[in-house]
């Protein structure tokens, strides 16, 4: 993957600049035309964008279409559904003290737009915030990942195809192209990556003033309480671990399970890889790959802090990571806490591996959880009052309750981080909303005008009153 040069970089914007102060992406029908052809080339390029999820992540057709292409479809739907409802003028009470003006808010574009985009689900991550561009008239340049080239060439032959690039285009390489980005003032900033990167971004974008919308990560805690339906929750934390090969934001990143449920959890998460995935998981076509030799052998390390309950199967010719239970011999209340030095407990793992803390206590739990960051994601199985309860005591991007990584999948709910796993929200109205300013207009009639706001202020008595 070559870098773009620097100085194309700078042309591209200045084109972009140019194309957006034609007032071209103004008008409603250029948007809806611009989101019928971006579905109509999701269906083209359907073929090619599998092939190469497959090249660089062993993502199988089935994976590619569930957990990117579909999501990306259904939110250009979603968007032209409703983008003539979301971008009409919202009329708002205007109180007694202003009359006789009339309150809106208008919904305008921000103008030229940035979309970085990581390399673990990188149709999915890339596509989905540009829709919130295009639908609120917004330009962008869109950075994929070096680290899944065949996928980001695709991606960069799509756009061209589809879309004429003072508008819309790409920009390749590795992070010094993503450093010469971020020098560039743009009237948005939208990257979904680590939080590390992310306050790279943060900090850059602070020299211009620029908004940002940063989607990180974290370490997501799920929770397995002792009245859960084992066998369901070992499934559906069994499948949220295993999409992607763990390679997930919101994948399930330890689990904290009451120690009276503890060896049946284990046997009912071997049951469920068994029948997700076939006897052998290094043979399933639908098990994914870690991305390269770096996050394998950063993931499979993470074997060392503990004891193998279930899994640990490596190949690194393969990059080949069997799902692992990991004991961290850690049952909470714990004095050691999350100084215990184990880098599995301290890092966002981004693979198959899940730590497991046991716990009698719900009040330990709880406070084990808040003596962290707050995560992207937490999942919470056992009853659904005390789900809500947990939810109640817990700060997280979004969460689920007997559940995991679905709250992603509904596109009419926002998604989004909060403290170090993000800021801002998109997919569905939250998309629209993230890409636009939302303006505030007063007009005022001019048949008649009420002197009481004009000095010297005479009646200043009633004024009083009515303010």
């Amino acid at each position: 993957m070559q870098n773009t040069p620097v100085e194309q970089i700078a042309a591209m914007l200045e084109a972009q600049r140019a194309f957006f102060r034609s007032g071209t992406t103004l008008d409603l029908k250029f948007r809806r035309r611009m989101l019928e052809k971006m579905l109509a080339a999701m269906d083209k390029w359907e073929k090619p964008l599998a092939e190469a999820l497959w090249t660089d992540l062993h993502k199988s057709y089935e994976e590619a279409y569930l957990t990117e292409l579909s999501i990306v479809k259904g939110e250009i739907r979603n968007h032209l559904g409703h983008l003539g409802r979301w971008a009409r003028p919202k009329l708002k009470a205007t109180p007694l003290k202003m009359f006789p003006s009339v309150s809106r808010i208008v919904s305008e574009p921000l103008g030229n737009t940035l979309i970085i985009a990581p390399w673990n689900y990188p149709v999915q991550l890339l596509l989905n915030p540009l829709v919130g561009a295009i639908s609120a008239g917004c330009t962008a340049i869109l950075k994929p990942s070096p680290y899944v080239p065949n996928v980001s060439l695709v991606l960069e032959q799509m756009i061209a195809n589809t879309f004429p690039k003072e508008y819309i285009c790409v920009a390749q390489g590795n992070r010094d192209v993503n450093r010469a980005l971020l020098e560039h003032r743009f009237d948005l900033i939208f990257f979904t990556g680590s939080p590390a990167l992310g306050r790279k971004v943060m900090e850059a974008a602070s020299r211009h003033l620029t908004p940002v919308v940063l989607e990180l990560g974290g370490k997501s805690p799920c929770i397995v309480d002792r009245d859960a339906n084992i066998t369901v929750a070992a499934k559906r934390i069994a499948w949220g671990k295993t999409l992607n090969a763990g390679q997930t934001c919101i994948a399930p990143d330890y689990l904290l399970i009451h120690e009276s449920v503890k060896d049946r959890f284990v046997q009912a998460f071997a049951r469920a890889v068994s029948e997700l995935h076939g006897n052998d998981i290094a043979r399933s076509r639908h098990y994914v790959r870690m991305v390269n030799d770096r996050a394998f052998a950063r993931v499979s390390g993470y074997m060392a802090d503990g004891t193998v309950l279930y899994g640990g199967r490596t190949d690194a010719a393969e990059r080949f990571i069997e799902p692992t239970l990991l004991d961290v011999n850690m049952h909470l209340p714990s004095m050691s806490g999350r100084t215990v030095g184990k880098p599995v407990l301290e890092e966002e793992i981004f693979g198959p591996v899940l730590p497991v803390i046991t716990f009698d206590k719900r009040e330990d739990m709880l406070q084990y959880i808040a003596s962290g960051e707050k995560p992207l994601a937490l999942y919470y199985f056992g009853s659904g009052a005390a789900g809500r309860d947990i939810i109640r005591h817990t700060s997280s991007g979004g969460a689920c309750i007997n559940d995991t990584i679905m709250h992603i999948a509904n596109e009419n709910i926002p998604f989004g981080g909060v403290g170090n796993s993000g800021m801002g929200r998109y997919h569905g109205e939250e998309s629209f909303c993230a890409f636009s300013h939302r303006r505030s207009v007063v007009s005022t009639a001019t048949w008649i005008d009420l002197p009481f706001r004009y000095m010297p202020y005479r009646m200043f008595g009633l004024v009083k009153k009515i303010i």
